[in-house]
């Protein structure tokens, strides 16, 4: 079963897009530029919503579960 987690490898600023993208299986790049034009469509909101997910969700331990 696939658990969202922030990404180790694919990581920017905290790994969220990069964790985001290997969730739903696409390029990471694709998750970052539809967050940024998120964060100007929505007037700096998807910032803040990026802020909340880094406390949200956990980050990779790299551990394989069986």
């Amino acid at each position: 079963m696939k658990k969202l987690k922030r990404s180790v490898n694919n990581r920017m600023i905290s790994g969220i897009c990069g964790g985001i993208g290997e969730y739903a299986e696409i390029d990471p790049t694709i998750i970052r530029i539809l967050w940024v034009i998120g964060a100007f469509i929505s007037f700096g909101a998807a910032v803040l919503i990026y802020i909340i997910l880094i406390f949200i969700i956990p980050p990779d331990d790299g551990i394989i579960d069986i």
